[in-house]
């Protein structure tokens, strides 16, 4: 697993005409401390959606926990996906035991598989090599497109074939880990009393993580300038993202996907401030996809029948 996966040459020069020397290190550096926050703010937050619904089960909390819960299973795959680039933690020893044992088993996935196909996506974004391609290339989709695959997603039909298809192709390793990381999980809110939680857990990876997932993905590389482009300002968006978009479907500052495509080391709760000095001297341009919101993403994806080819 590489600890770093870099833009091309021409994509770093591009923002570090804009940054001095001693703002391009202050971007690069990486804190266990600041990781560690990030990390257990996530963990606090699932505690804390599963002990409401917990002490006070009934449909409304149990769905709110269910669209919550989504989303920081969504967080735990960002701060995996941190892991891999080695930018979570300082310490590589500490992106590898959170990355591999706890974020990606949690959400049945496995760092070093990930990280893999990861690194080729970030050395061929814009290009037909993009071995994330599929995720997004379709789109804009009919409305009536567009709904089938949410309904896919909320009838546990994609989440049970991610299971079954990350199942099929990682070793028994990997494999080991997600089910010693469920195992666990079950075993903890069973000694609590409350086994049935894990249920609402599973659930929500099968249906509202789906989506969220899917929400994502479309928002970060579909309907933009010019997918096939090799410059990032043009095949990758950001989304500015409001606290309630936050707190339900961009966890963890993965909505600030443009600058991390620009500069993939720098750890996540900088992308944020990096966005805002890159603003500030003129970086974007004409014809960059900042996007102000989910919902403006999401308009973007769908177009009437007669649109389509």
């Amino acid at each position: 697993m590489s600890d770093h996966h870099h833009p091309t040459e021409a994509d770093v020069q591009r923002v570090t005409d804009l940054l001095s020397r001693e703002e391009f290190r202050w971007f690069h550096a990486r804190s266990d401390l600041a990781g560690a926050r990030t990390f257990l703010i996530t963990a606090a937050m699932i505690v804390a959606v599963m002990a409401v619904a917990a002490a006070w089960p009934n449909p409304l909390t149990v769905l709110l926990a269910c669209v919550l819960l989504g989303n920081r299973m969504l967080g735990l795959a960002v701060l995996m996906h941190d892991a891999g680039h080695g930018g979570l933690f300082r310490s590589r020893a500490l992106n590898r035991l959170v990355g591999r044992w706890i974020c990606g088993p949690l959400v049945f996935s496995d760092l070093d598989g990930y990280a893999r196909k990861h690194t080729r996506h970030h050395q061929s974004a814009g290009s037909p090599d993009d071995p994330d391609l599929s995720n997004y290339v379709h789109y804009a989709v009919t409305r009536d497109s567009f709904r089938r695959k949410i309904l896919r997603d909320l009838t546990l039909q994609t989440g049970v074939k991610t299971i079954l298809g990350t199942w099929s192709v990682l070793g028994w390793p990997a494999r080991g880990r997600i089910v010693l990381a469920q195992a666990a999980l079950l075993a903890l809110v069973a000694v609590l009393g409350h086994p049935w939680l894990y249920l609402l857990w599973l659930g929500s990876f099968l249906t509202s993580y789906m989506l969220i997932a899917r929400l994502r993905q479309a928002a970060e590389h579909a309907v933009v300038p010019d997918l096939s482009d090799p410059d990032p300002r043009k095949h990758t968006r950001t989304t500015l993202a409001s606290w309630w978009e936050r707190l339900t479907l961009a966890p963890n500052y993965v909505n600030f996907h443009l600058e991390h495509h620009l500069l993939p080391a720098v750890p996540p709760h900088k992308l944020r401030r990096l966005h805002l000095l890159l603003a500030e001297r003129g970086f974007y341009g004409e014809g960059v996809d900042i996007a102000p919101g989910y919902r403006d993403v999401v308009s973007r994806l769908t177009v009437a029948p007669s649109a389509t080819r």
